[in-house]
């Protein structure tokens, strides 16, 4: 797979370079003295071979190459030239006195050439095409500069939210503990605002949850996950059980149908679910159940559909995956809209697919996931 070779390290003062191929001493006097100029640096060489150790060491913004060279002409150079990862993007223009005829210039454009150039070579046509390409050059390196700066930026950023996510767990854990004993003692108004005190402690471990999630996905290129045999049936059920104690007013209709064991990652899996179903629970109708489906019934995957009354906006369901998303579809201010951009990364990481849709009034998530999962992103 070809790579691109980024510009060096962008410093405003620092000079291009440009590269001049000729076997004649006078030809490469006369062309550097057309070239000189402030922030231009002139390399000469008298042959191919020459010219290939200069490209060993210096960076070119365009090479200025004679046809007609013993030893080496200047269509083998190129060719040698648009052979290595080094050198294969610099901009090459032919110098030739030969006759103007389109089987050379063939060959030349063949050979990586942007350019043909005729002899005697007309001083202002010269400097206006190699000031172009001395231009574009220093646009390239500048912009491989700041996306290396916003790169840089970007890490640092995601590096400190994963930092600051795992440094508030403690004392939230503190937090936590400390109102679950206050809700087992004391007057009505206390377990009151304990009730409250752990629910938010718990929305709020989540958003934490939530953003390492973001962090190590962006700083790994996805989730990673750890493939065992696991069954997506208990796992529904054991989530089941807990929402019913979460929040006993909302109905969560679960249907099993088929074999539903696979390679996966379990906990991430149970994640996914949860997110989806907490996702249904806020966004749904407050007076209707919930309903999942996990069907198995084929040998290579499972389907598995988390639905609620309610439909999604038009205009939202394009980046619905997205993290920290703009739209109505937010919620009521409890989170930072990550929870499906993580289903989202779970599901890719699984090589499954998701989708969202609208059908009858009801909002319909649908995941299908292989039931031997690979694992391209999964953990040794």
């Amino acid at each position: 797979m070809n790579r691109t070779v980024m510009p060096p390290a962008y410093r405003p003062d620092e000079p291009v370079k440009c590269l001049i191929v000729d076997d004649l001493e006078e030809n490469l006097l006369a062309l550097s003295a057309l070239l000189r100029g402030d922030g231009v640096e002139l390399l000469c060489a008298h042959s191919g071979a020459e010219a290939l150790e200069l490209l060993l060491q210096h960076d070119v913004a365009l090479a200025l190459v004679d046809v007609q060279m013993p030893q080496m002409d200047g269509f083998e150079l190129a060719e040698l030239m648009r052979g290595s990862e080094r050198t294969r993007h610099v901009p090459i223009i032919f110098l030739t006195a030969g006759l103007s005829d389109s089987l050379r210039q063939f060959k030349g454009y063949g050979s990586g050439a942007v350019d043909f150039l005729h002899k005697p070579v007309e001083p202002f046509v010269l400097r206006s095409k190699a000031e172009v390409f001395f231009e574009l050059y220093r646009q390239r390196r500048q912009l491989a500069h700041e996306l290396e700066q916003r790169t840089r930026t970007l890490q640092l950023n995601e590096m400190f939210v994963a930092v600051l996510g795992h440094d508030l767990r403690n004392p939230l854990s503190a937090v936590i503990f400390a109102g679950s004993i206050l809700q087992r003692s004391g007057d009505a108004a206390t377990r009151n605002s304990a009730d409250l005190i752990v629910q938010t402690g718990w929305r709020m471990n989540r958003m934490i949850a939530d953003l390492l999630d973001l962090a190590r996905a962006r700083l790994a290129g996805g989730i990673a996950i750890n493939l065992e045999e696991a069954d997506l049936g208990i796992v529904a059920t054991r989530i089941k059980a807990e929402r019913d104690i979460v929040t006993p007013r909302r109905e969560l209709e679960l249907e099993l149908a088929g074999n539903l064991r696979g390679l996966w990652d379990g906990d991430r899996l149970e994640q996914a679910l949860s997110n989806l179903i907490g996702n249904a629970i806020e966004h749904g109708a407050p007076d209707s159940p919930v309903g999942v489906v996990l069907d198995g019934h084929a040998a290579d995957r499972i389907v598995l559909r988390v639905s609620n009354v309610g439909t999604i906006p038009d205009d939202v369901l394009p980046t619905l995956f997205t993290p920290f998303r703009e739209g109505r579809y937010r919620g009521r201010g409890d989170g930072l809209g990550l929870g499906l951009y993580i289903v989202k990364q779970i599901v890719d990481a699984h090589e499954g697919e998701i989708e969202a849709r609208c059908e009858e009034g009801r909002t319909v998530f649908e995941l299908s996931l292989p039931r031997l999962c690979r694992g391209s992103r999964a953990t040794p």
